[in-house]
């Protein structure tokens, strides 16, 4: 009987009763995994209630499909529909009779009120379009190609050691002038100021806001016109810091974010004597307020980090801070919030001048009539530490972790350490999380790319203190986030790309589709069992191709299994039989690939057609790079350290300390890269090939 009651307090939660294991088998979860997930949601101690109220708290259709509710309770109400646009309908329905809702309801987020007597209940009705927004170009049938690059690595005679916004600018125009339609960019979400080694993109404090380092003070009228800031500038410790920076071969991020800092905080000086309606000034202030309380608490946040950590350098996660600040309206952080007023101001201008910047980024792909421009990257989750779960615990289950469970790449399974959203609370709130998420990362930008989709359907949530192959799958509703990512895509013109590698349910597939989701095809899985590859002219319209991830290794290291290699070296792979199989795999995707290589004929026939023995050379990159170009896929994603021919991976997943993660510069500054023969003889036939398509 417990095991039973158990199996249904699981299933209301959506907490799957099993998953399919990395040998294609169903593995169950275990009754203490489900015990703890529910004691993590609060819904430890039997079956949630049934709601009284006669409406939920949001409803969702797709503006084709017909649109009713059936209010429950007893008696008779009035009932009002208030829409977005201002209009009003009205009027009376009886508890248990369906309500329809007027088909000419256009997309939008509306409010249905029933009162009875005194009382009123209401609920969130959203109408969305059947499909995300599509660019003409894509609708014309154009095959477009981009580079995608993770910011940070950008190398420049200018830039402080890390990559940023100026070079971002020059990245996008010389894109656009060898034909390109967009600059893919890491997730640029907001990491904490005060612990710049913190470097992981995909683990941000906020996924609402920016991240300061990538802030061009070369290019801040306030870092010119400061007195302050050109003496600080001119000695000879901070040049000296900052030609260490800018020649390590990784990002050093302490020595970034001191340097940044520094000179952000004499910036701050100069634009606080600007006049009270400097236009500047006024442009800020306007930020401010359109930031709301979302803005307010990332600045109180970063404030109040670095004040604690100067007190003791233990206290990084807020959990660890003093009572009286773990709370965004606690007693401590109020008062620091009167006494530190200038500070938090501070921060509030980082953010203005990220977004800012980011704008003009965007701005310029529009004025070089780039057909997608700037495409971001939606990182999966917030680390538990950060500003997001600080300001708003209630919208987190802080008890548990994202991850994935062990599969044969990963045999001890992931935990990212990023906390989870509570579906429950999403849907109390109206999805209004989700929304202002979305939203904020649409805005300025001609696609978004969605880290992980798999999470609009279900994420892999594991106990505190538990391994990756403890946890269990926790479902979320697909259609209703689908819906309303159609909804927001529309409305800021961003196309949605959906990265749906892995072990991806197929109930999740055709929705992803029908919704113009757009796939990601990755070349090293686009084969099959007996290491067939995918022709070009399969990879399916709706998608873009590329030949790696971020998460992957590139072309050479690929080519000569340089990550299995060092996947060994750091551990990842105990069982040697296991990674005997991934040797043996790679083996024969590499002589599958290079048979497809050469059906294609994207090779000369005296190249060798045995795999074994044969180097990755320049002959055999560009082979790759026109046969991805060929594909049927819409859209085409190249990586800067495919054209550099570089071996290191940029992130080892699996890994913390053991490798430099985030940190990997490429190996030659824009200005070398693109005055090289070789990589423009590359990108013109890429860009004729796209083309020809």
């Amino acid at each position: 009987m417990e095991e039973l009651l158990l199996e249904q307090i699981s299933a209301q939660a959506g907490i799957g009763s099993d998953y399919i294991n990395a040998l294609g088998q169903r593995q169950a979860i275990s009754a203490q995994t489900k015990r703890r997930l529910l004691d993590a949601m609060g819904r430890g101690s039997g079956l949630a209630a049934v709601s009284q109220d006669p409406l939920p708290p949001v409803a969702v259709w797709r503006r084709d499909a017909p649109a009713a509710l059936t209010p429950g309770g007893r008696g008779d109400y009035r009932w009002q529909l208030r829409t977005e646009q201002g209009g009003t309908l009205q009027g009376e329905i009886s508890a248990g009779s369906p309500l329809s809702l007027p088909h000419t309801l256009a997309c939008g987020y509306h409010r249905l009120t029933l009162s009875q007597g005194a009382r009123e209940w209401h609920c969130r009705v959203i109408i969305a379009p059947p499909r995300c927004f599509q660019p003409g170009a894509l609708l014309a049938g154009q095959k477009l190609w981009g580079a995608c690059i993770q910011l940070y690595t950008l190398r420049s005679a200018v830039n402080w050691g890390i990559g940023d916004t100026g070079d971002l600018k020059t990245m996008v125009r010389e894109v656009a002038r060898r034909g390109g339609a967009f600059v893919g960019l890491n997730p640029i979400h907001a990491l904490c100021p005060a612990t710049p080694g913190d470097a992981s993109p995909y683990s941000p404090s906020s996924r609402r806001w920016l991240n300061m380092l990538y802030i061009d003070i070369n290019s801040l009228e306030d870092f010119h016109l400061s007195p302050a800031a050109r003496s600080w500038w001119a000695r000879e410790e901070v040049q000296q810091a900052l030609a260490l920076a800018r020649a390590a071969p990784e990002v050093d991020y302490p020595r970034v974010g001191a340097l940044k800092l520094a000179a952000l905080r004499l910036c701050w000086q100069q634009f606080s004597l600007r006049g009270e309606q400097d236009a500047q000034r006024l442009a800020f202030a306007a930020f401010v307020r359109l930031g709301g309380d979302s803005l307010r608490h990332q600045a109180e946040f970063d404030a109040l980090h670095a004040y604690l950590l100067a007190r003791d350098p233990s206290w990084r996660r807020w959990q660890d801070w003093p009572a009286e600040y773990r709370a965004s309206q606690g007693a401590g952080t109020q008062a620091f919030r009167r006494r530190h007023a200038g500070e938090i101001a501070f921060y509030l201008w980082l953010q203005w001048l990220a977004d800012r910047q980011f704008a003009e980024c965007s701005a310029l792909c529009r004025a070089l009539g780039m057909p997608l421009g700037l495409y971001r990257d939606l990182a999966v989750g917030v680390s538990d530490g950060g500003a997001e779960t600080w300001s708003d615990p209630a919208l987190y289950c802080l008890e548990v972790a994202l991850g994935a469970p062990p599969d044969v790449l990963g045999p001890q399974g992931q935990n990212w350490g990023l906390a989870p959203m509570d579906p429950r609370v999403m849907a109390a709130r109206g999805y209004q999380p989700f929304i202002d998420l979305v939203r904020s990362n649409m805005q300025g930008c001609g696609a978004l790319r969605i880290d992980h989709v798999m999470s609009l359907l279900r994420l892999w949530w594991i106990p505190r203190g538990d391994t990756a192959g403890q946890g269990a799958y926790v479902h979320y509703p697909l259609d209703d986030l689908l819906a309303i990512l159609a909804l927001e895509s529309l409305r800021n013109q961003c196309l949605v790309i959906g990265e749906d590698l892995g072990t991806v349910p197929h109930e999740i597939l055709a929705r992803l589709r029908d919704s113009a989701v757009y796939s990601y095809k990755v070349l090293y899985f686009e084969r099959d069992a007996r290491h067939h590859f995918q022709p070009p002219e399969a990879y399916p319209p709706q998608s873009m191709a590329t030949a790696a991830t971020h998460d992957l290794p590139t072309l050479r290291g690929y080519w000569g299994a340089g990550d299995l290699s060092l996947g060994k070296a750091l551990g990842l792979y105990p069982d040697a039989a296991v990674l005997h199989y991934l040797h043996e795999d790679r083996r024969r995707a590499r002589q599958g690939l290079l048979d497809a290589l050469h059906r294609h004929g994207g090779l000369p026939r005296r190249v060798s057609r045995r795999a074994d023995g044969l180097p990755m050379s320049r002959m055999l990159n560009h082979a790759i790079h026109r046969y991805l170009a060929d594909s049927g896929s819409a859209l085409l994603g190249l990586q800067p350290e495919d054209w550099l021919d570089i071996t290191t991976p940029v992130n080892v997943p699996g890994t913390s300390d053991g490798y430099p993660n985030w940190r990997r510069k490429l190996t030659r500054g824009l200005e070398e890269i693109f005055a090289d023969k070789g990589i423009n003889a590359l990108l013109r036939d890429i860009n004729r090939r796209r083309q020809l398509r």
